[in-house]
């Protein structure tokens, strides 16, 4: 790895400093506020006794996700999508955070009850769905874990951990975590989800000024894993959960 260092300091292969504080709010099942570096995203997640129409009768359960930035959380105001039309990008990333989730929880053994997992983003500097990744799978957890205390499920349903962040290419160096300020003139952007096991969840990967070698691709996936590695050390650190997969 090149000792390249990076307008804040860091080196290539290091993540931007963590800080996750649970629970952030009393009044819900589940919920964390996820800090990395000027990333702030705070992920709710609630519990609801029914699932979507189409799962009713069906004997399985059902966990999606919302996502939305708040209109402080980037210099110019983010404008609220409440009440009209979610757009693309917006839609775009709640449903990969969802489809995130789903990968590792056992929906049967949840039974016919929803859980929705809110990440707002509450400041805005690259980053956001992969820390909303990270920081929902921890309120999760915890959604889960009430259910089990509350003797409404036998064990917590999820097979995996799950963590996610984002690499690029910066002036021809891989880099790990990327600020908004290298998002932006990446040469090539990448978002990674992965499984603490390993495996690929989501890989999201964008030449911004000209094509990337399968080499370039390797390292790049290489260097997501080592970042979310740790990511996943922290979870396990903070949820204490044997998971089968992981």
């Amino acid at each position: 790895m090149s000792e390249v260092i990076r307008f804040d300091g860091r080196r290539p292969d290091e993540a931007r400093p963590l800080s996750i504080e649970r629970p952030y709010y009393d009044y819900t099942s589940g919920s964390v506020l996820i800090k990395t570096g000027d990333t702030h995203v705070l992920c709710v997640a609630t519990v609801e006794k029914r699932v979507p129409g189409w799962l009713e009768g069906k004997g399985t359960g059902w966990v999606t996700a919302e996502y939305g930035m708040l209109p402080g959380s980037s210099p110019q105001r983010i404008r609220r999508e409440a009440g009209r039309k979610v757009g693309g990008r917006t839609s775009e990333i709640q449903r990969l955070i969802g489809r995130s989730l789903r990968s590792v929880t056992d929906l049967a053994a949840l039974g016919e009850q929803s859980i929705i997992v809110d990440c707002d983003v509450l400041q805005a500097d690259g980053g956001t769905r992969t820390a909303a990744i990270t920081g929902a799978f921890i309120a999760l957890a915890d959604a889960l874990t009430g259910l089990v205390d509350a003797g409404e499920i036998e064990k917590v349903p999820l097979t995996d951990y799950l963590a996610a962040t984002s690499v690029g290419i910066i002036k021809g160096t891989p880099c790990l975590d990327l600020p908004y300020v290298e998002d932006s003139t990446a040469e090539v952007d990448m978002n990674v989800v992965m499984t603490g096991s390993g495996k690929f969840v989501e890989v999201q990967g964008t030449a911004e000024e000209k094509p990337f070698s399968r080499q370039d691709n390797d390292e790049l996936l290489a260097l997501a894993w080592g970042g979310i590695e740790q990511l996943v050390q922290t979870q396990r650190d903070i949820l204490g959960l044997d998971l089968a997969g992981a």
